[in-house]
């Protein structure tokens, strides 16, 4: 069973699908079709909704709102927070945000606007100063093919700058405690025909449940093991939900690394990456959109061992560890032992990614991060580069370099690093290990980019990275955004 609030109404669900999705949830069981489905992968924004659940912030406790894609979100995960669609922000008017999307012409045929409106709501939740580029990041996940975003945008604008008390902010102490009431404190399941979800609390009841089920998925933000239900219409009989283990969320500093709990949200990674390492941060805020970043895991994104991942290049050209549990047993493997192949990895059956540890940055270390795509934002690699070099007297002491997109997995440069280990950082060294590249890789053709264009790509990011590190004149502020 799981309890929700849809609003300010409280849902008690049981005999519930634990494959549905909360916009066919919407759609077909409550007949709210303001949600709209447009690519059901999580790319176009229609679908966006809002949760909202209770935190703990320097001026007390609040809610804190962030838009999702309905299309990615299992019912599971909606287990103790609140659900707000578009037909929840209208009352005797339309609320402010809806208002100014009329009065600045943003909505031609409609269809995206619902999506816009609840990332414009969130937007005014979360932004004290509204500016362009908090605009633009909000706005980065919702697709619109009729206004140009221009109207869009002055509606964000007018929306922000005058905000006003709305229905949301009058009964934010009586939702704080409604969602207090239905904090899950036991182990929820939902069950129909078969097939079952299990959402533990600690991280000895997910390890328990994992041994008994090692057939199971485990679901942490969704966003890539929901494209199988959604675009490969496939049938998970049995998943494990993460989002309630307290011990596998948040973020610590130990000694000279960082703890990253595998069902951290991303999008809470980010500030505290970018402070260690600002190309990381930058890499981030183009990882897919404010939704997926707000949905989807640190560990997540390891564990589905894509070779197209944004993150792993940049972890392993760090020499970050994971940390995986089975049972009562853990231990710590180098996460360039954890990717084995396409999409096979070091885990055993019923262990899990604990946490991930990386090394925090040390003085007179380089960290150049570089991602290429067909769009700025909201898109998936084509190549994504990393390299870690330490160089003392323009002497390189130690380097690792890291690239996505190049092999079945997120694979170290081996002969790259050695070309350039105890060398000189010059322009001869450079070109040694450019050609190098070549014993590295032997990149695959596919929709996304040509071998040749690849390979050709991964050399001049090498070349990028020693310009950007070797001439002060370049501007380094566009080492994020190639």
């Amino acid at each position: 069973m799981i309890r929700f609030l849809l609003n300010r109404e409280l849902r008690v669900e049981e005999r519930l699908d634990p494959n549905l999705t909360v916009l066919n949830y919407l759609r077909e069981h409550l007949r709210r079709t303001g949600t709209k489905e447009g690519c059901a992968s999580g790319d176009c924004g229609a679908c966006t909704v809002v949760i909202a659940e209770p935190y703990t912030g320097p001026n007390g406790d609040a809610l804190r709102y962030h838009t999702v894609n309905a299309c990615l979100t299992f019912m599971a995960t909606l287990n103790g927070k609140q659900l707000i669609t578009v037909e929840d922000l209208k009352q005797q008017a339309l609320h402010p945000v809806q208002q100014a999307m009329v009065d600045c012409h943003g909505s031609q045929c409609g269809y995206c606007t619902p999506g816009f409106v609840m990332s414009l709501f969130a937007l005014q939740k979360n932004t004290i100063e509204p500016c362009l580029a908090k605009t633009q990041e909000a706005l980065a996940g919702n697709l619109c093919r009729c206004t140009g975003y221009r109207p869009i945008l002055d509606a964000a604008e007018k929306a922000c700058t005058n905000r006003t008390v709305d229905q949301f902010d009058e009964r934010e102490a009586e939702t704080l405690a409604r969602l207090r009431a239905i904090k899950p404190e036991v182990t929820a399941e939902l069950s129909h025909d078969g097939r079952k979800s299990f959402n533990p609390i600690t991280v000895a009841e997910l390890a328990d449940l994992y041994l008994s089920h090692p057939e199971a998925r485990l679901l942490a933000g969704g966003t890539d093991l929901a494209l199988e239900v959604t675009q490969a219409h496939r049938v998970l009989p049995v998943m494990i939900y993460l989002g309630h283990v307290s011990e596998l969320k948040g973020i610590a500093i130990v000694n000279a690394q960082l703890e990253i709990g595998a069902a951290t949200p991303i999008s809470d990674c980010a500030p505290i990456l970018a402070a260690e390492y600002p190309d990381f941060g930058g890499l981030l805020h183009r990882f897919a959109s404010l939704q997926i970043r707000n949905q989807g895991t640190f560990g997540g994104n390891i564990g589905n061992a894509s070779p197209i991942g944004d993150m792993p290049p940049l972890l392993l050209a760090l020499g970050a560890h994971v940390q995986l549990r089975k049972g009562n047993t853990t231990r710590q493997i180098a996460l360039e032992d954890y990717f084995l192949d396409y999409r096979v990895t070091a885990r055993q059956p019923s262990e899990f990614i604990e946490k991930i540890i990386v090394p925090r940055a040390q003085p007179g270390q380089l960290f150049k991060a570089y991602k290429v795509s067909k769009r700025l934002d909201d898109d998936i690699s084509a190549v994504c580069a990393a390299f870690n070099l330490h160089v003392q007297e323009e002497r390189i002491t130690e380097v690792k370099i890291a690239y996505g997109g190049m092999a079945a997995i997120p694979k170290r440069a081996l002969a790259c690093e050695q070309a350039l280990r105890h060398k000189t950082w010059n322009q001869a060294t450079l070109e040694q290990a450019v050609e190098a590249l070549a014993q590295d890789f032997a990149p695959l053709t596919d929709f996304r980019a040509s071998r040749e264009y690849r390979l050709l790509t991964a050399r001049n990011l090498l070349r990028r990275c020693f310009l950007e590190t070797t001439s002060p004149a370049i501007d380094t502020r566009v080492a994020a955004y190639v």
